[in-house]
């Protein structure tokens, strides 16, 4: 069965109300006050049955004081339906209708012209006429002009066949995007608690899925599901649908809310757009106030104008809008916006990046919403910069079908264009630009510290604080470039580099650490026999150790080579006789001193040479 939505439209009184009465045999005016005073104060709804077909009607009010309440319901239709009273003709509100239609993307329309049993057919053939002027060069233009009566049943029939024909050349909205259900109504219902109602724009829902309400961020189970009236187990984008909610209280929803599969859509505060003035519009300046309409919701924004101080009356171009308050937006997204006072409907446009980064490149609004999805998705990850992109945003960014989005991502991997780390996907471009800056900052480590073995990953990470060190040590793992060691990171090709000066308080350490045999200068001793500063001899004496010159004992004493060899000589000699030795019997084997005795034990045990048993060491090997 398929679902399309019918929207009606038309001025005030002009039998919006009555004509989807006789076509449904359901009167849409659902409240006491809108009977009583004979107009459509609120959204009403009804259905229209065929044996392949439902349609769904949303009938809106027509005052211009009502225009909000119209602007609520019209985000998810398919076909205007257009009145013009036979009687009245053209007048002001049919004006804004059309013009809000046309900025909302309808594109199939029929117009009626009611109350045609109240004229004669000279006066009957002069509003066709004009209505034939109204419409021109609009979506309307061509579109199928019925006299009708809703009393005494003029074309009735045949406005039914003919919504029935334009109903079926229209494409499906998809099932197989996220689903997303603008809330207009919210009521409870006695036994079942709260109902909200809406058309669901894409994707499906079912009973016991869990939902949020957006942008409280409010968690829901799905009780029940209804569609025209009938209780369903699974509903699809296009149904009218009425969503009983397990766990949302009465006044915890309104309309302008959005309800979505839990975890699916994040709200922002500012859109990037293209928007379009009507020709009837004043002109509007930068960072002025406007009402925003989307969806079901109305928001007061702030219109920041790319480029430009102003926009003229017909005027389009990129502009931004900033709103107080959070709200659900996905790039494609149609919207309408009027004045704050006098409330006139000054124009709308389309949602080019529901998610803009703080600096907008205007050329990219161009490729949103003129490119292929692989230039949309490549361009907008690219914007997305160091931060990324979350890999489940791409799917609720824009109104592609999620299997659409995931094979153009897919694509765009084996290209190399975007690259994923972990959850996150990324530019190729802006790997590389990560990765030259790691190499070009431990490159200039080197130069700056010649004598040190690299960068530690604590440093070189803070010099790239924008970036997750998931991220970080994920890039830095992957470039070619660099020995990524335990404790630090250098260059491959990297090599210390020793001054004349160097070269010679290296010569210096050696000579005096080899002269020194078994009881060499304790480090904080060392800069005053050689004459240098501390820090000149720390990079030396890691250099030496690192290169196996001399071998470090501790954070004081430091051994030559040749005395350390030594020292292993004499204790392997010992070892042929006794097993075991005491500090006292190695002290004595050195001729050295306990202070030195004890820490060459100590360093021999952590290289389990020797292991300490009570106050013996038992000699391993």
């Amino acid at each position: 069965m398929k679902h399309v939505i019918l929207g009606t439209a038309g001025h005030i009184d002009h039998g919006k109300s009555t004509l989807v009465k006789a076509l449904t045999g359901i009167d849409p005016d659902r409240l006491k006050e809108e009977k009583a005073r004979g107009i459509t104060i609120d959204l009403g709804f009804a259905d229209l049955r065929y044996e392949d077909l439902i349609v769904g009607f949303v009938d809106v009010p027509g005052h211009e004081r009502l225009i909000k309440n119209m602007l609520a319901g019209a985000g998810g239709i398919d076909i205007v339906l257009f009145t013009i009273a036979a009687d009245e003709g053209v007048m002001p509100q049919s004006r804004e209708h059309l013009a809000i239609c046309h900025l909302l993307g309808i594109r199939e329309g029929i117009i009626a012209i009611t109350k045609s049993d109240l004229v004669d057919e000279e006066l009957l053939e002069v509003v066709i006429e004009e209505t034939k002027d109204f419409v021109k060069g609009t979506f309307l233009d061509n579109a199928a002009i019925l006299p009708v009566s809703a009393k005494d049943g003029t074309n009735i029939e045949t406005l039914r066949q003919t919504i029935h024909d334009i109903s079926m050349g229209i494409k499906p909205k998809s099932s197989k995007g996220l689903f997303r259900l603008p809330i207009d109504r919210v009521f409870t219902l006695k036994g079942f608690g709260t109902v909200v109602t809406g058309t669901a724009i894409s994707g499906t829902v079912s009973i016991d899925d869990h939902v949020e309400l957006l942008p409280a961020g409010l968690k829901a189970k799905v009780r029940g599901l209804q569609s025209h009236n009938e209780f369903v187990q699974r509903a699809v984008a296009g149904q009218r649908l009425a969503v009983n909610l397990q766990g949302i209280d009465r006044e915890d929803a309104v309309r302008g809310d959005v309800l979505a599969i839990a975890g699916t859509f994040g709200t922002t505060r500012r859109m990037d757009a293209y928007v379009e003035l009507l020709k009837t519009s004043v002109e509007i300046k930068n960072r002025a106030q406007v009402h925003l309409h989307i969806g079901t919701s109305e928001i007061v924004s702030r219109l920041i104008i790319y480029g430009k101080e102003k926009l003229l009356p017909g005027d389009s171009g990129y502009c931004q809008l900033r709103f107080g308050e959070p709200l659900v937006a996905m790039r494609g997204d149609r919207f309408i916006l009027r004045r704050l006072s006098p409330l006139d409907t000054i124009g709308g446009g389309v949602v080019a990046d529901p998610f803009p980064p703080k600096k907008t490149n205007v050329s990219s609004l161009e490729v949103y919403l003129t490119g292929t999805l692989e230039e949309k998705l490549s361009e907008k990850i690219k914007n997305s910069g160091i931060e990324g992109l979350p890999a489940g945003i791409p799917g609720s960014w824009g109104k592609e079908d999620l299997p659409e989005v995931e094979h153009a991502l897919r694509i765009l991997k084996s290209r190399g264009v975007i690259v994923e780390i972990g959850d996150t996907v990324f530019h190729c471009d802006v790997v590389k630009g990560l990765s030259d800056g790691i190499v070009r900052t431990v490159s200039q480590y080197h130069k700056k510290f010649p004598l040190k073995p690299g960068v530690s990953r604590e440093e070189l990470k803070s010099s790239f604080k924008a970036v997750d060190s998931k991220t970080f040590f994920e890039v830095l793992s992957a470039i070619g470039e660099l020995s990524v060691e335990k404790d630090f990171i250098r260059l491959k090709s990297f090599k210390p580099l020793l001054t004349s000066v160097d070269e010679k308080i290296r010569e210096k350490v050696l000579q005096l650490l080899k002269d020194s045999g078994f009881q060499p200068p304790f480090k904080e001793e060392l800069p005053n026999k050689l004459e240098i500063k501390p820090a000149q001899l720390n990079d030396l004496l890691k250099l030496l150790t690192r290169d196996g010159a001399i071998i470090r004992i501790n954070d004081s004493i430091y051994l030559s080579k040749a005395a350390y060899d030594a020292m292993m000589d004499l204790l392997k000699k010992f070892a042929e006789s006794k097993k075991e030795i005491t500090v006292a019997e190695f002290r004595d084997l050195l001729g050295t001193s306990r202070k030195y005795a004890l820490p060459y034990l100590e360093y021999m045990d952590g290289k389990k040479i020797t292991m300490r048993v009570g106050d013996l060491r038992k000699i391993l090997s």
